[in-house]
């Protein structure tokens, strides 16, 4: 079912307790793919909603995990699994803005690279909400320090990437593992044939529902391609920050030593830079999550592992500093600006015949128009009018 318009909060029966949290937020009418996913799932029903990113899936499936949620039970009742750390991390976040009006409603989150006895310590405070990365809770059911006996709601949040990532044995052995599951919500932004293999195994007559990208959604964002010599990228890049005046800017790179070097030349270009990649310590990655979500740090640099983890409203600009492997992660990456209606513009540097035509590939498949341009002495970018 194709799902165009929201509904108003107050028609879906909520409690008094989630519509006062829904309120305290400022909101009134719901996202379209929030529409179609609360009703079934407050229900119970299985769902596989296919929607853009920055659509709103978090309140889709946490609105009615917590109706559902029985406060004075000490039992785990719902887990949320999501591919990265940074994800998990918001998604608690949003879940406690929403169960914040619901006395008695405790969450956890649970991901690698923290102590697991930190971790420990906060399952023993018995929440009825898990959010967690697929290895991490593997993990702990393996210690027996989470029991999955009274769960009755599983979501898998970006799914795709999630299985895309090689978690899917980590999923199967999760969903393996509740014997009383009522209901699997699946959320993705693209239905690929692993998705949909699960989809046939776990899921019973699921609800359906998509929300095409469209003007309301669909961020409004303009894209150059621009060509430049290897040697010259950086200076091109820090050149641009300057010459459009760029406050807060996130740069993708495709390796973390390619993370690190562009980095360190930022940096030695007087420019405040921080990365984060699969290998720099947690507490790190939150605190540079952190000076970026606060507006204190100009330029983040990321491998894809941070595209989806990432949410902040006023991005001025994305750098594709090499292409992406894949496409869906060039439409991961660019969404990262033009969020929450304001416009937003995504560089793509060229160096190299390859990655021109990986472009091309992106373009054609993303259906992305990508506009190829210059920068001049000023450090503006200025379009090329392509020949007819």
């Amino acid at each position: 079912m194709e799902i165009t318009q929201g509904m108003r909060f107050d028609e879906f029966g909520l409690s008094d307790a989630t519509m006062r949290a829904i309120r305290n937020k400022g909101y009134e009418i719901s996202t379209p793919v929030q529409a179609g996913c609360i009703p079934p799932m407050l229900e119970g029903q299985d769902v596989i909603a296919k929607a853009p990113t920055g659509t709103g899936k978090t309140m889709a499936f946490g609105i009615p995990i917590i109706e559902r949620i029985d406060a004075e039970s000490d039992k785990v009742q719902a887990v949320i699994l999501a591919p990265t750390r940074e994800l998990a991390m918001q998604i608690t976040d949003e879940m406690r803005e929403i169960a914040v009006c619901h006395e008695g409603v405790r969450l956890v989150c649970l991901y690698g690279g923290q102590p697991i006895g930190k971790q420990i310590n906060a399952l023993k405070r018995k929440p009825q909400i898990v959010v967690a990365t697929p290895g991490r809770l593997s993990d702990h059911m393996k210690r027996r320090t989470v029991t999955m006996g009274d769960v009755k709601t599983v979501v898998l949040d970006e799914a795709d990437r999630m299985l895309d990532m090689g978690f899917i044995h980590d999923v199967t052995r999760i969903l393996d593992k509740i014997p009383h599951r009522q209901n699997l919500g699946m959320f993705s932004a693209t239905i690929s044939r692993e998705v949909m293999d699960i989809s046939w195994v776990y899921q019973r007559d699921p609800a359906e529902i998509t929300v095409q990208a469209t003007k309301e959604n669909k961020p409004d964002i303009l894209q150059y391609r621009i060509d430049v010599p290897s040697e010259q990228k950086v200076d091109t890049m820090a050149k641009i920050l300057e010459g459009e005046q760029l406050e807060r800017v996130v740069a993708f790179c495709n390796t973390k030593g390619s993370t690190e070097r562009l980095c360190k030349f930022l940096q030695l270009r007087g420019i405040d830079a921080e990365c984060i990649h699969g290998d720099i310590p947690q507490k790190k990655r939150e605190a540079v999550m952190n000076r970026f979500r606060a507006g204190e740090l100009r330029v983040f640099v990321a491998t894809d592992v941070a595209s989806r983890g990432i949410d902040v409203d006023d991005v001025d600009a994305v750098f594709n500093f090499d292409v992406p492997d894949e496409n869906e992660y060039y439409i991961h990456r660019i969404g990262r600006t033009g969020r929450a209606k304001r416009h937003g513009v995504a560089y793509t540097l060229l160096s190299d015949f390859p990655s021109r035509m990986r472009l091309d590939t992106i373009a054609r498949h993303t259906k992305s128009q990508i506009r190829p341009a210059r920068v001049d002495e000023n450090g503006h970018v200025v379009e090329i009018e392509e020949k007819k």
